[in-house]
């Protein structure tokens, strides 16, 4: 942003922007998770510089974000390579662990956003079930056995498609396995995830989607695409016409 009025309305790399500075703040102990997530749903909710500013105005404020914070406006957009799911320099390594386990009983558990996954996470439910996004994780070691128990149950695992993930478990009358089979490249520097265990009756399901912020840079993508291809094909229009 520059240094329109509150009222200029906010773009999806300027809501984007201030998305990843809450990240940063909540894995630096500077916002709560009810924080985080307060703020960060206001932020994709915005339409506006004036309800973007507030919502990082009392975080100090490293990077792109910075001129947002201290005086309402940002710098240029980052570039797509920047915040791009092959970057895993700063995530691996960024111990210790915020979570090395989770337990549901007739209930649920999520562990979702820029939460720290320790070399060992175990997962059990029973007749509950359970979601583990690594999505926006962050990882105390290269290597993680995320080990999921589930009976009567399910536990669902999220990762982006360019993490080495291995899944090891079985399933007796119940599911254990990718949703997606289709081989994905590999980032270099990505973590090593091994999905193991067992489903009673239950299941567990390995799932690969981009990370939201990829996912509306792809889309903005093709959007463009669509308009450029539509100017051409008006601009060839005219020519003929004439």
């Amino acid at each position: 942003m520059t240094s329109e009025s509150p009222e200029t309305r906010a773009s999806d790399t300027e809501r984007e922007q201030v998305a990843e500075r809450l990240r940063e703040a909540m894995a630096e102990g500077r916002l709560t998770m009810e924080e985080f997530d307060e703020r960060l749903g206001a932020a994709y909710q915005a339409r506006t510089h004036g309800e973007l500013v507030p919502l990082v105005r009392d975080l100090p404020a490293p990077g792109s974000t910075a001129d947002l914070a201290r005086t309402g406006t940002s710098s240029s957009a980052v570039p797509a390579g920047d915040t791009a799911p092959g970057r895993w320099a700063d995530r691996v390594g960024r111990g210790p662990a915020t979570s090395k386990g989770a337990f549901a009983f007739w209930g649920g558990f999520r562990r979702r956003g820029t939460w720290t996954v320790g070399r060992k996470f175990t997962a059990v439910v029973f007749q509950a079930g359970g979601e583990i996004d690594l999505r926006e994780a962050r990882f105390e070691d290269r290597d993680a056995v995320i080990r999921c128990v589930t009976i009567m149950g399910g536990v669902h695992v999220t990762a982006p498609p360019d993490m080495q993930v291995e899944v090891r478990g079985f399933g007796l009358m119940g599911g254990f396995g990718e949703t997606d089979d289709k081989e994905t490249p590999v980032s270099p520097g990505s973590p090593r995830v091994i999905v193991t265990g067992f489903a009673l009756m239950g299941g567990v399901g390995v799932e690969r989607k981009l990370r939201e912020e990829e996912r509306r840079r792809l889309k903005e993508e093709r959007k463009r695409q669509k308009l450029e291809k539509r100017a051409g094909d008006d601009g060839r229009g005219r020519k003929e016409l004439g």
